[in-house]
C-alpha cells in the first residue's frame, strides 16, 4: 500500500515539474518538448537512477501518444485552409520524405561506413517531420504565419508520418530477409497502406461524427466517445495492414469540421489529452536513452543532423515546392520548420524490435539528432519567421473567449472586452456602436455589476462589454474596442502600412493618388486582380513592390482579396 501512495506521490510531482518546466521554457525561449526529454534523462539510469529498457512497452506508449496528438492536430486543422496547403503538404509528406531520407541516409551509410540499406534505414528513421513538435513549438510560441506557410507546415506534419513509417517498416523487412535490392511490390504496399489509411480514417470518422450526433450523452461523455472512435479507427485500420497513423489524422480533420454536439468540450479535451500525451512521451523517451552513450556517436549524428537540416530538408522542400507559387523565403522557413522529435525516436526502436545488429547505433542516432534539431531549429523558430518575413501581426489576445454551443451554429461565441482609453468604443453608446452584421451586445459590467447594454450610455474605460459574434468578426471587434496606441495595432500599422484600399480600387486609381506607375497591362485591373494574378492562391501578408509603395493583402474573402493594405517606403 506504502509502495502504491510514493508511486502516485511520484508520478504527480513529474507531472507538476514538467508541466511548471513550461514557464522557465517560455521564459528562456526553449522548446518546451526539449525540456521534457532532458526532465526524462535526468530522471533515468545515470541521474536519479530509474531504469526503462522495455522496448515493447516503449513502442506502446510511443504509438498510443502519437496516435491521440495526431488525433488532436487534425482536430484543429480547419478545412479552409486546404485551399492553400492541402497539395503542397502532400508533396512535402511524400516526395519531400523520400528525397531527405536518400540523401541523408546516403550521406550515413558513407559516414558510418555501412550498407546503402541500412543508411536508407537510418534516412527513413529522421527524414520526416514531427507532428508533435511542430504543433506545440507552432502553438506555444504564439507565431501568427501566413496562412500559406503555416497551414502547408501543420497539413505536413500530420501527415508525413505515415510516410516515414512506411519507408522505415520497408527497410527493417528487406534487412530481415536478406534482399539487398528494392522491388515493385513496394509501390503496391505503400498503395495499400495509405489507401486503407484514407478510407478507413474518413469513413469511419463519417460513422463517429453521426454517433456522436445521435447518442443522447452526458456532456463530458462526448470527448470520450471521440476519442474511443479515434483509437478504434487507428486499431483498426493497423489490423488489416493500412496506415493507422494516417486514418486517426484524417478522423480528427472530418470531426474537426464536421457540425457535432459538444464541439467545444471535444476540443479542449483533446487538447489537454495531446499535452499530457506529449509530457509521458518525451519523458519515456528521456528514460530510455542512456546518456554516456550517445557520446560515441556525438560527432557523425551532429553530421548528420547538420546535413539533414542544412541540405537534405532543404533540398527536399525546393523539388517538392516547385509546381506551386512559394516565394523563396516561404521556402527558406518551410526548410527551417523540419523539426525532428518524437517520431525519429519511437522509429528507431523499430530495428530494436526486429533484433537488427546496429539497431542501438541507429536508436542513439537518431536520439542525437532530435536533440540537435531541438536547439537548433526550435530555439531560433521565432526569430527566423521574422527575418524571412513570414510572420504576420498577432491578433490582440486580449479578448476573453467562450464558445457557444450552439445546436446548428457552432461558430457563435461569447466575446469580452475591457473599454480601453483610445479605444473607438470609449465613450461610446453600446447599442449605438457600429457592428458587423450578426454581432449583438448583451451584457455590460460596471464595478462588478452587471448591466444590460440599455442600461448603459457611455462606455467608461474598465468597463466590460460582452458581444455575441460569429468567428469570423472577432479581428474586426479587436479594432474596435483595443486602443488605438496599443503595440498590437501599431505592429498592425508597420507591416500592413498606414492606409487601407477596397480590394475593387482599379490600379490605375492609385497610380494617379500616388504618383506610381502600375505594372504593364495592369492599369486597368482592380487591386485584388492584381494580387490573384500574381500570386494564384493569395493569403494575408502576401506583398507586392510598385515603385514607392508596397500592397499588402489584410484581408481575405474566400479567394478574394477583400482589404489590401498601403506601405509607403
Amino acid at each position: 500500500m506504502e509502495i502504491t501512495n510514493q508511486v502516485i506521490l511520484f508520478i504527480g510531482m513529474i507531472f507538476l515539474v514538467s508541466i511548471l518546466a513550461s514557464i522557465i521554457s517560455a521564459r528562456l525561449g526553449a522548446p518546451l518538448l526539449l525540456v521534457f526529454l532532458v526532465i526524462g534523462m535526468m530522471l533515468g539510469e545515470e541521474g536519479l537512477g530509474i531504469r526503462f529498457d522495455d522496448i515493447q512497452t516503449a513502442h506502446l506508449i510511443g504509438s498510443l501518444a502519437l496516435a491521440i496528438i495526431l488525433f488532436d492536430g487534425g482536430l484543429r486543422t480547419s478545412t479552409s485552409s486546404f485551399r492553400v496547403g492541402l497539395k503542397p503538404a502532400i508533396s512535402l509528406a511524400s516526395v519531400g520524405v523520400l528525397i531527405t531520407a536518400v540523401i541523408t541516409g546516403l550521406f550515413a551509410a558513407w559516414l558510418l561506413e555501412l550498407h546503402w540499406i541500412y543508411g536508407l534505414l537510418m534516412g527513413a528513421i529522421i527524414g520526416s517531420t514531427d507532428a508533435a513538435a511542430v504543433f506545440s513549438l507552432l502553438h506555444t510560441s504564439k507565431l501568427e504565419l501566413q496562412q500559406r506557410v503555416g497551414a502547408t507546415l501543420e497539413i505536413e506534419s500530420g501527415s508525413n508520418d505515415p510516410m516515414a513509417i512506411f519507408l522505415t517498416l520497408v527497410m527493417v523487412e528487406l534487412i530481415i530477409s536478406g534482399q539487398k535490392q528494392l522491388d515493385w511490390l513496394i509501390s503496391i504496399e505503400f498503395i495499400r497502406q495509405m489507401g486503407l489509411g484514407a478510407i478507413m480514417g474518413l469513413g469511419g470518422a463519417w460513422l463517429a461524427a453521426r454517433s456522436v450526433n445521435a447518442l443522447p450523452l452526458t456532456p463530458g461523455l462526448y470527448p470520450l466517445l471521440a476519442l474511443a472512435a479515434g483509437l478504434l479507427i487507428f486499431g483498426a485500420t493497423a489490423m488489416v495492414g493500412g496506415s493507422g497513423f494516417l486514418a486517426i489524422y484524417l478522423a480528427g480533420i472530418v470531426l474537426g469540421n464536421t457540425r457535432v454536439q459538444s464541439v467545444q468540450n471535444i476540443r479542449r479535451f483533446h487538447d489537454g489529452m495531446a499535452w499530457i500525451s506529449q509530457i509521458v512521451m518525451f519523458l519515456m523517451l528521456g528514460l530510455l536513452v542512456t546518456p554516456s552513450e550517445l557520446l560515441h556517436v556525438a560527432l557523425p549524428a551532429l553530421l548528420i543532423a547538420l546535413v539533414l537540416i542544412f541540405i537534405a530538408r532543404p533540398i527536399a522542400v525546393f523539388l517538392s515546392l516547385i509546381p506551386f507559387r512559394f516565394a523563396l523565403r516561404e521556402q527558406t522557413f518551410i526548410g527551417w520548420v523540419g523539426l525532428r522529435g518524437a517520431v525519429p525516436i519511437i522509429l528507431a526502436i523499430f530495428p530494436l524490435l526486429a533484433g537488427i545488429p546496429e539497431a542501438q547505433i541507429f536508436f542513439n542516432v537518431a536520439f542525437f539528432v532530435v536533440l540537435v534539431s531541438l536547439i537548433i531549429q526550435g530555439w531560433s523558430l521565432t526569430p527566423v519567421a521574422r527575418l524571412l518575413q513570414v510572420q504576420i501581426p498577432a491578433k490582440t489576445h486580449l479578448v476573453q473567449r467562450v464558445e457557444l454551443d450552439l445546436p446548428g451554429q457552432p461558430d457563435y461565441e461569447l466575446a469580452g472586452y475591457q473599454v480601453e482609453k483610445g479605444s473607438s468604443a470609449h465613450g461610446r453608446d453600446p447599442q449605438r456602436l457600429v457592428l458587423p452584421d450578426g454581432v449583438k451586445p448583451v451584457l455590460v459590467i460596471r464595478r462588478d455589476e452587471l448591466k444590460g447594454p440599455e442600461e448603459i450610455t457611455s462606455l467608461d474605460v474598465r468597463d466590460t462589454i460582452y458581444l455575441v459574434t460569429p468567428l469570423k468578426h472577432l479581428e474586426l471587434l479587436d479594432r474596435l474596442f483595443v486602443s488605438r496606441e496599443a503595440p498590437q495595432l501599431a505592429d498592425d500599422r508597420r507591416f500592413f502600412g498606414e492606409f487601407t484600399l477596397d480590394g475593387a480600387a482599379r490600379l490605375s486609381d492609385v497610380a494617379a493618388m500616388y504618383g506610381i506607375t502600375p505594372p504593364e497591362g495592369s492599369e486597368d485591373q482592380t487591386a485584388a486582380e492584381f494580387l490573384i494574378d500574381r500570386f494564384g492562391k493569395p493569403v494575408v501578408g502576401d506583398r507586392v513592390r510598385i515603385d514607392s509603395v508596397e500592397l499588402v493583402i489584410r484581408k481575405m474573402n474566400g479567394d478574394q482579396p477583400e482589404k489590401v493594405g498601403l506601405k509607403l517606403l
